[in-house]
Order: C-alpha cells, then sequence, then structure tokens
C-alpha cells in the first residue's frame, strides 16, 4: 500500500513568480532568445511540454524586471486570466506575471506534479481573489495543501500511467497535423498554383460570393440543458468563438446543425476556422457556413477559408458580421474537379476525425483515472506496468 502524506506545496517545489519587461523598449524583445510564456501562450497549447511562447525576451530583458529563468521540468500554472493552465517546462523559460509556477525538489516527480496541479486546479481556483477577474498569489499558492505519495516511485508509476495515454493522444495530434498541411498543400496546388492545370485557372471556374454558396448564419443563445462533459443525455457538442479545443464549450441535448459545415470565431481572436462533420450547436460570436453540396463541399470550402486573412469590422471591438462575410468571394470550380478533389483529400479528412475520436475516449479514460490515483481511491501498486 502506497503512503501518502498531505502538505504544501512549497514543501514539494519552489513557487516563482514572473513579469513582463517594458514593451516600450526593443531592446527588451528584439533578437532574444530567451524563451518568455504568457497564459495566452497556453490557451491554444494542447501538450504538456512548452518550449517557447509567441515572444521571447533578450538578457536585457530579464535583467529590467522581477521575472526569472526557471529549469527545465518546471511545472507552469497561470494564476489569473484564467487560472489553471498548466504545462511543463521543456527547456529554460520565464514567465510574465500570469503565473505561479512550481520548481519540483528532488524528491517530486515533475510529471507528477504536473498532473498534482491539474487534479487541484479547481481547489486552487476557489482560492482566488479579485474584483476584476479572480488572481492566485504566491503566498496563497505556496500554501495550498495536496496529498503525495512519499515513494518517488510511487509518484513516478502515477505519472507514467497517465502519461503513457498523453502519449498517445499527442501522438495522434501530430499525425493530424502532418495529415492537415497535407489537405492545405494540395489545395494550394490545385486552387493556388493551379499545378494540375498547367499553372493557369481554367476558363469554366468562376467567382462567386459565400453568399451564393452557403448558407450563412450566426451562433444562438446558450441552450438552457448544458453539460460541462459529453453523456448520453447530452451527447452534442456546443462550439463557442474560443480557442481551445476548437470552441469546445459542453454539450447538449439537441442539435442545431446537422450537416457537415464550416464555423469562423466572428469576435474576440477573428477567423478561426473549423471544420464539423457531426451534429452540433454554435452559440454567439460563432459564423457557421453550411456549403450548398452541388457547388462546393465542406471540406473544400474549409481550405478555401483557412488561406484567407479574415478580418472584422468595428471601432470599438472589431467583430465579423454574417452581411459582411457573406460579400466575400470564392473561387469555384467545375464540378468535376470539385469531385475529385473532394475524393482525394477525403480520406486525409476521415483519418484526422478517427484520431480525434480515439483522442475523445483516451481523454475520457485519462480524467477517470486522475481524480482516483490522486485521491487514493485506486492504489498505484495495484497497477502493473
Amino acid at each position: 500500500m502506497t503512503e501518502w502524506i498531505e502538505c504544501k506545496i512549497s514543501d514539494i517545489g519552489t513557487v516563482v513568480g514572473g513579469a513582463t519587461p517594458s514593451t516600450k523598449k526593443a531592446e527588451n524583445y528584439e533578437g532574444g532568445n530567451i524563451s518568455w510564456i504568457t497564459p495566452k501562450d497556453l490557451s491554444t497549447f494542447s501538450g504538456r511540454y512548452i518550449k517557447r511562447g509567441e515572444r521571447n525576451i533578450t538578457e536585457t530583458g530579464l535583467k529590467s524586471c522581477s521575472t526569472q529563468l526557471m529549469p527545465k521540468n518546471t511545472v507552469l500554472f497561470s494564476s489569473r486570466a484564467p487560472i489553471g493552465y498548466v504545462a511543463i517546462a521543456a527547456n529554460n523559460v520565464c514567465t510574465n506575471q500570469g503565473f505561479k509556477s512550481v520548481i519540483p525538489n528532488e524528491d517530486t516527480d515533475a510529471l507528477f506534479l504536473y498532473y498534482l496541479l491539474k487534479y487541484n486546479k479547481d481547489k486552487i481556483e476557489s482560492m482566488g481573489s479579485g474584483t476584476t477577474f479572480k488572481e492566485v498569489s504566491g503566498n496563497i499558492m505556496k500554501n495550498i495543501v495536496v496529498s503525495v505519495p512519499t515513494d518517488k516511485k510511487a509518484q513516478e508509476n502515477i505519472a507514467s500511467l497517465l502519461g503513457s495515454i498523453d502519449d498517445k493522444i499527442e501522438e495522434n495530434e501530430r499525425i493530424n497535423n502532418n495529415l492537415e498541411q497535407q489537405a492545405q498543400a494540395i489545395f494550394k496546388a490545385w486552387f493556388v498554383d493551379f499545378i494540375p492545370f498547367n499553372g493557369v485557372r481554367p476558363d469554366n471556374w468562376t467567382i462567386s460570393s459565400l453568399g451564393e454558396v452557403t448558407n450563412m448564419g450566426a451562433g444562438g443563445d446558450k441552450p438552457k440543458i448544458i453539460s460541462a462533459i459529453q453523456t448520453e443525455e447530452c451527447p452534442y457538442p456546443i462550439y463557442s468563438n474560443g480557442l481551445s479545443e476548437n470552441g469546445l464549450y459542453g454539450y447538449t441535448n439537441t442539435p442545431k446543425i446537422c450537416d457537415e459545415s464550416v464555423t469562423v470565431s466572428a469576435r474576440g481572436t477573428i477567423g478561426f476556422v473549423c471544420i464539423r462533420h457531426t451534429p452540433y450547436v454554435p452559440i454567439v460570436r460563432l459564423v457557421t457556413l453550411i456549403p450548398n453540396t452541388e457547388i462546393i463541399s465542406a471540406k473544400y470550402l474549409y481550405l478555401y477559408l483557412k488561406q484567407l486573412n479574415i478580418t472584422g469590422t468595428g471601432t470599438t471591438q472589431q467583430q465579423l458580421t454574417v452581411p459582411d462575410f457573406r460579400k466575400t468571394e470564392i473561387l469555384i470550380p467545375d464540378k468535376e474537379t470539385m469531385s475529385a478533389f473532394t475524393d482525394i483529400i477525403a480520406p486525409l479528412f476521415s483519418k484526422i476525425w478517427a484520431n480525434e475520436k480515439e483522442n475523445a475516449n483516451l481523454s475520457a479514460t485519462r480524467d477517470t483515472l486522475l481524480p482516483k490515483l490522486m485521491s487514493e481511491e485506486l492504489d498505484v501498486s495495484d497497477i502493473e506496468f
């Protein structure tokens, strides 16, 4: 039987904050090679180990503020806007003030600490304070009480079990990224460079507008019935304009769109394009496009929109409106070409969707095991490796 003890986070690692070098001084950023992470960098990050964020900082920038360079295997935990993003540093990194990261001590396994913080996310978030947005202070983070195995080998076994599931999820994501790149490369060859047509656009192709070849609409209000997880009663995903998990907001009992279609985020990060192949519910700030399949396929529409620079209008807050978006031009190949192209790329999307389904099942298994392992309901010593 594995022995567990209650302790503070400060007992198993060193809690470190971060800071932002002045953005008014170019020498803090230009040519920098020091990885500097912000919560925004983790908003669309789906892996566990992060190497760098959107921006690096320079040695001058590092010395200009209170951010600290932390070693590889530091566990990053966002402490505000929002609370609870978790990742492991794949190399030396520093962060902005939106983190309370934990450098594990020699008796603490870094991957176990990663899962421990994910398990305790809600508890940590509940202890945040603030009027504009909730934030967890360094002092609070240090004094959060957690349960950990006294034996580091037990920590490693728990991490290994959960990590093996995440390894497969990340492998599938890498495969999907490659398949997506293949689909985009084929699209570019056919409809940008016209390689199968001797580099010249065929005369019988036309230019139309999105409004003429799709049924376009805006997402509606949130459903009255919402589940945080997929259940038999609520099997249909709800999508918003968010980026994380392709905008997944939750699940509900009745779908609004059942056709293969495309969605585009209309506010916030405008122009985030996704293809949807299962029934779903779109909500506010999300534009939906159901193609007229007599003219174009959803897969063609998706790849066409992916290569556009989609922007919004407005002075106070930019947004993408349906009336304006309907006017966007789209290239329409002849039916024979459209059919041939769709037949070529359809297997790529089928494999992507099969991997996504497998990942959903793997995630559900991991998320079921995590609380059982961390609450001692399931003893890691009973698990064979």
